[in-house]
């Protein structure tokens, strides 16, 4: 007996795989042995084998206890909610037994953050030349077997986060204590007065190619952020994210400065805004669209600390909406898993430099403390914003 590869594969097994043995046999013995019946020659219960007319056999068994997995020839093997095992299993113990015959594997289960599990998932859904995998993904009401209202009522007193999980099948961190979803206010606020401004956080302009052949694992992108701001706070209205070439980069931010006509268009100072400059100033001659430019910068804080004085304090007194769209989910995603590191945040990091955009012009939202109005020497009063910057008005009109 051979399989595709052309493999003798008489003498190997097949592998069911659960975190415990105990899973193992609750989920899948009682059906697997209904199943297998017609071409059953022996059943071993305490140990969960099915040896069947050909001789080959079935091994249910638990990730738990990795001595069990060894010593066998493997030609197939199911792993079930390997987000719960650990990694090795796959990595060190049945991937090298499976590699002898070229053999295949299928891995199930609800998403655990992105975790191994995880990144499979990214490496399968990246395919190109160097992978035969393949990904796919089905939510609890993609099963015809489960009523809807039965996962409507289950997830109605759920945290987002869990839902997420457990019935939308969303690889979500859990790693944001800083943006929780109860903070998330989506608002329709079309028509409503305020200034708008647009912030972008470039990313590299590499070969973008790449992308599409499945070479490129984890790269950033470009962000930008295009947001209402006026005396209530601000309103998102649109996060656009891509991994574009530096012409392409320069084509979407004025497409958007011509539709949104912004106070203001920060990007993010250093060698990614040089290169793209040249392409903006082109650009808008051609297009004859001159937003007002301005350089943002970190400002002598981390990016973590720059992403949570800019957006926790507003989200939490509710001075931070989004405006419904299709850009949403993700940039939620990016919310709930900030901080951690395995995962992006370009989108939050563009939405952060709105802050040094918008608080010139309105001052009670200044790096999220608001202004102070102090008396000066001969009476009038100077304005110290809530970053230490102090300016004084140059006359009455400029005071009101």
């Amino acid at each position: 007996m051979t399989n595709d590869k052309g493999y003798d594969i008489s003498e190997t097994a097949v592998y069911y795989i659960a975190p415990t043995f105990n899973q193992a046999r609750d989920i899948m013995w009682q059906d697997l042995k209904r199943m297998a019946a017609p071409v059953t020659k022996k059943v071993r219960e305490n140990e969960c084998i099915i040896t069947l007319i050909n001789d080959r056999q079935i091994h249910l068994k638990g990730s738990d206890r990795p001595d069990t997995l060894r010593g066998v020839g493997l030609s197939y093997v199911v792993m079930d909610e390997y987000a719960f095992m650990k990694e090795e299993v796959w990595t060190a113990i049945i991937r090298p037994v499976l590699a002898d015959v070229e053999g295949g594997a299928l891995f199930i289960g609800t998403p655990n953050g992105k975790n191994h599990f995880f990144h499979l998932f990214q490496q399968a859904l990246a395919g190109g030349e160097d992978t035969e995998w393949g990904a796919w993904t089905y939510k609890s009401l993609d099963n015809p077997f489960i009523n809807p209202k039965e996962i409507y009522a289950a997830s109605k007193d759920m945290p987002l986060e869990y839902v997420k999980q457990e019935f939308e099948a969303n690889f979500s961190s859990f790693g944001g204590t800083i943006f929780t979803a109860d903070l998330i206010k989506e608002v329709d606020k079309t028509g409503h007065a305020g200034d708008v401004f647009i912030a972008v956080d470039p990313a590299g302009y590499g070969d973008v190619s790449a992308i599409t052949k499945g070479q490129a694992k984890r790269l950033d992108e470009t962000a930008i952020s295009i947001v209402r701001v006026n005396n209530e706070g601000w309103h998102v209205l649109d996060v656009i994210t891509g991994r574009w070439g530096v012409r392409e980069t320069a084509i979407h931010i004025l497409r958007q400065a011509q539709i949104h006509k912004p106070m203001g268009l920060g990007i993010e100072k250093g060698a990614l805004k040089n290169a793209l400059m040249p392409y903006l100033l082109d650009n808008m001659r051609r297009l004859n669209t001159y937003p007002p430019l301005r350089e943002v910068s970190h400002g002598n804080k981390s990016k973590h600390d720059r992403i949570v004085w800019a957006l926790q304090g507003r989200l939490q007194q509710g001075r931070l909406t989004f405006q419904p769209g299709n850009y949403l989910p993700k940039l939620i995603d990016q919310m709930l898993d900030f901080p951690n590191p395995m995962v992006h945040d370009d989108m939050l990091d563009s939405l952060a430099y709105i802050d040094q955009l918008a608080s010139p012009m309105y001052g009670m939202d200044m790096d999220s403390y608001g202004s102070i109005e102090l008396p000066n020497e001969d009476g009038r009063p100077f304005i110290s914003a809530g970053g230490g910057e102090m300016w004084e008005p140059l006359d009455e009109v400029a005071m009101l």
